[in-house]
């Protein structure tokens, strides 16, 4: 899956940095690289979304990233 959004942080439970697709659907990161957790950063996404994954954030389905580019900070 590829999609565009934005990076946040939520503090839900112990935190966790979520993503905010254009389209509304929010995911929360996984496997995210350091680089790419920055609140209101805009970028393009390309992994999977986990189904097999509960997390303690609970803030919407686990996206898995595979790779990422910045399109705006």
């Amino acid at each position: 899956m590829q999609t565009t959004g934005r990076i946040e942080y939520r503090g839900m439970g112990p935190g966790a940095w979520a993503f905010v697709a254009d389209t509304g659907e929010t995911y929360e990161l996984r496997n995210a690289p350091s680089e790419l957790c920055q609140e209101g950063l805009k970028v393009k996404l390309k992994g999977e979304v986990r189904g097999d994954i509960m997390t303690f954030a609970m803030i919407g389905p686990v996206f898995e990233v595979q790779s990422f580019e910045v399109i705006e900070n």
